[in-house]
């Protein structure tokens, strides 16, 4: 494709950077529109798996990456006593390489390369998708803007294509599949960020309890990411939501009460957790969806951030110039790829990742919990890194 094709972005979280730097390297002018005043991430962790480096050393940037977090193990599962449930073995290699990295650091990797080849726009809030009508006078997809004063018609910006990155609750995702609704899962989770690191070194350990789930990584040479979620009812918030995750986890093993203790309050975030229903497409004429946009999943598997980076890859290489078979319509035709490409893989990954939630946390009283307790533990180690890593064996697609 040449110079002259024009992309807008809406999102600027990892998926909508990625896209973008994968996008303008496949000879695309793209801007990028981020509703907030600046570009930037909640400060909490991600483990990038092998996909997600996969997908990043594409673009060059999987060394920037793993030099910004810090190299872990997925050593399995344990139960909130600090018993080992299920534990994988580190020589197989199944799993393939892990980072723990800070979200804002991997966030800057991103931003500074689409930077260099990208419009990053700032204070843009979308209000509205015209997908258009490809091939016809007119007929480019349009992005609707509020203008900075809330007054009078909103901004249009015509281009031939649209990436809808905006997240879980997605402007551009209307556009796409109106339906589409969003569901709570029963959970609410905690994060934080401790600035101790000798708490915990290169091991990840996800720990399953009554109606609970909590892990940690280590991130770099400073800090260390925990995380909990437990069943609760849909938007119940507390005054002192540090207090209220060390009553939560208040008889579950070591590190658990440390890591929360020792996180400052206001380095302690509480949401509830969503999914996106599966849609029935991710694309509609030159309008398409990457990330949370199209395939919110629970944090179960990981494979949020992963999956984003994965989409956004996919979708540069689908429409970079060797990508783009069809003399008609070359851009539908790619989005179409994308289209099969990601969806069965994205909704694959959210069902397993829904799958684990109702195995795991969503699991409370204590004999439907001593029975999955036992099933477990009797799950050889490698036949477990071998399921997971058919998630993480990733390559990116030929064009």
């Amino acid at each position: 494709m040449t110079l002259e094709r024009t992309a807008v972005v809406v999102g600027g979280g990892i998926g909508g950077l990625t896209a973008a730097v994968a996008l303008f390297r496949a000879g695309w002018r793209v801007t990028v529109l981020e509703q907030a005043p600046r570009f930037a991430e909640v400060g909490a962790g991600i483990a990038l798996t092998a996909n997600g480096l996969a997908a990043l050393d594409h673009l060059g940037l999987g060394d920037a990456a793993r030099a910004a977090g810090w190299r872990v193990h997925l050593d399995g599962t344990m139960d909130h006593r600090g018993r080992w449930l299920l534990r994988t073995p580190r020589q197989s290699g199944r799993l393939g390489e892990v980072y723990g990295i800070y979200r804002p650091e991997l966030h800057r990797v991103l931003r500074e390369a689409a930077a260099k080849g990208a419009e990053l726009r700032t204070d843009a809030r979308v209000v509205g998708i015209e997908p258009g009508v490809p091939g016809q006078p007119g007929g480019h997809a349009s992005v609707l803007l509020a203008r900075p004063d809330g007054a009078g018609e909103p901004e249009r910006l015509a281009a031939d294509l649209v990436v809808g990155a905006d997240g879980l609750r997605s402007v551009v995702r209307s556009a796409v599949d109106p339906p589409a609704t969003l569901r709570y899962c029963g959970m609410s989770a905690w994060r934080g960020i401790v600035h101790e690191p000798g708490i915990v070194h290169d091991s990840f350990v996800v720990r399953w309890g009554p109606g609970a789930e909590m892990g940690a990584v280590r991130l770099d040479a400073e800090r260390v990411y925990w995380y909990g979620f437990a069943a609760s009812d849909e938007g119940v918030r507390w005054s002192d939501e540090q207090g209220a995750a060390l009553a939560r986890f208040a008889d579950w093993a070591e590190p658990a009460r440390t890591l929360i203790a020792r996180t400052r309050p206001e380095d302690v975030i509480r949401h509830d957790v969503y999914s996106v229903q599966p849609l029935r497409t991710y694309v509609a004429e030159h309008v398409v969806l990457v990330g949370d946009a199209a395939h919110a999943m629970l944090p179960t598997m990981g494979q949020g951030a992963n999956s984003s980076i994965e989409d956004g890859v996919t979708l540069g290489i689908f429409l970079g110039s060797d990508g783009a078979r069809s003399s008609g319509d070359p851009v539908g035709s790619a989005l179409e790829r994308y289209d099969r490409a990601r969806r069965s893989r994205t909704q694959t990954i959210a069902r397993r990742s829904l799958m684990a939630a109702r195995f795991g946390a969503g699991l409370e009283g204590r004999l439907a919990v001593g029975a999955r307790n036992l099933v477990v533990r009797s799950v050889p180690g490698a036949l477990a890194a071998r399921g997971t890593g058919a998630v993480l064996r990733w390559a990116p697609p030929a064009p």
